[in-house]
């Protein structure tokens, strides 16, 4: 017997899609409940999908359309002061997959769709009442709807992390501004090569696509916390005058910002990091993907942990006979995890803004790491993770 039948998802990202199709795939019937009043077009750049993602993914079937869309990042390089240095990869993984954001919530949503999940815009979640035997969603347009259970999935500003817990944290701001843009320079790198670079000022990253262009992405420090909306009031060229102070000096960073245009650059605002919440989940009502855990944008794991965790959650309440039991299992199953990559990508944001003397540091001991390093250790089991969806959960063993 199944912890419920009918699921209310709060969120049409990719934690939600994602939970959704993967409820179906379980016997428990899944909507999508999206606040704003249509699938997003592109908007919020590309994001990595680590090989944990991509094989979770392949739980629900929609690896292969993933990879079709996506640019395989061969190889990676880390530079200081102009100085690269290859990093070492994982035997037997395969390589890191680029996408468009809207791209993949495109291929999500297709794939939750033809699953039987229907998605409803224009529906922002407003209040949520338990009871013992399911739960009503309201939203702001007057209507509701019930279930057995909600899910929240909607992102860092979740409404469903406050209304679980009112006392319960949001994300914290990483000091970064997040910004992506596309140039035409001719760069000595094989396609889906990526630079991670620490300039004199401020971080960035880069590779070239399969079409000769170089994407890049700048992390821009700011004492000033400014959302994506706030930060697009202001105008890109003004943005572009500031990338271009900023990275002038980098090599390659000048040229990048020098040569991104008004309307090929992407304005993503604040970077974020969830702190551990100390509740995810109340009553009838949990948290998932980017609502309970964020991992900063460093770790290369923020989507792939919540795609995982919307797998882990399905299955936990297809196994166990009621939610409250279904959603323990599926923390205990996930916490550490998540944590301890968050952490991770904490100490990396630290180190995104190093002065003068801490570059030529890096630069001196940085291949001497690298060397040392055991990544295998260190990296191998966020990337060997893997989950077994036929394994049925039981309350002693969750």
């Amino acid at each position: 017997m199944t912890a419920a039948s009918t699921a209310i998802v709060i969120g049409g990202g990719i934690a939600g899609p994602v939970a959704a199709t993967a409820l179906q795939q379980a016997g428990i019937s899944a909507t999508v409940y999206e606040a704003y009043p249509a699938l997003s077009d592109g908007i919020g750049g590309d994001l990595a999908l680590a090989a944990n993602g991509v094989r979770a993914l392949g739980i629900i079937g929609v690896d292969d359309a993933v990879r079709a869309i996506a640019l395989p990042i061969a190889g990676q390089i880390m530079s200081v002061n102009g100085r690269g240095l290859e990093l070492p990869g994982l035997d037997g993984v395969e390589p890191m997959q680029m996408v468009g954001r809207g791209d993949l919530q495109r291929v999500l949503r297709d794939r939750a769709v033809g699953a039987g999940v229907e998605f409803r815009y224009d529906k922002r979640l407003v209040a949520v009442e338990n009871t013992a035997t399911g739960v009503t969603a309201s939203f702001s347009d007057g209507t509701g709807a019930a279930a057995d259970v909600l899910i929240g999935a909607d992102g860092v500003r979740s409404t469903v992390r406050t209304l679980i817990d009112p006392d319960a944290p949001g994300a914290d701001y990483t000091g970064l501004l997040g910004f992506q843009g596309n140039a035409d320079l001719d760069l000595d790198l094989y396609p889906g090569i990526m630079t991670f670079a620490f300039g004199k000022r401020a971080y960035y990253l880069y590779w070239r696509t399969a079409d000769g262009r170089v994407t890049w992405g700048a992390n821009l420090p700011s004492k000033q916390y400014l959302s994506t909306t706030d930060a697009r009031r202001i105008p890109a060229a003004d943005w572009l005058a500031t990338l271009c102070e900023t990275y002038a000096g980098d090599t390659p960073g000048d040229q990048l910002a020098g040569l991104t245009t008004e309307d090929t650059l992407q304005v993503l605002g604040a970077i974020h990091i969830m702190p551990p919440v100390p509740h995810w989940y109340r009553d009838r009502m949990v948290l998932v993907g980017d609502a309970v855990h964020a991992p900063s944008n460093s770790t290369g794991q923020g989507a792939s942990l919540a795609i995982e965790s919307a797998i882990q959650l399905a299955r936990c309440l297809r196994d166990l006979p009621d939610p409250v039991s279904a959603f323990a299992a599926y923390e205990d199953l996930r916490r550490e995890r998540v944590e301890k990559i968050t952490r991770r990508g904490a100490r990396t944001n630290s180190a995104k803004t190093p002065g003068p003397v801490a570059r030529r540091f890096m630069q001196t001991v940085m291949p001497l790491f690298f060397k040392l390093m055991n990544f295998e250790k260190t990296i191998g089991p966020e990337q060997r993770y893997a989950i077994d969806w036929d394994e049925h959960l039981s309350v002693s063993r969750a």
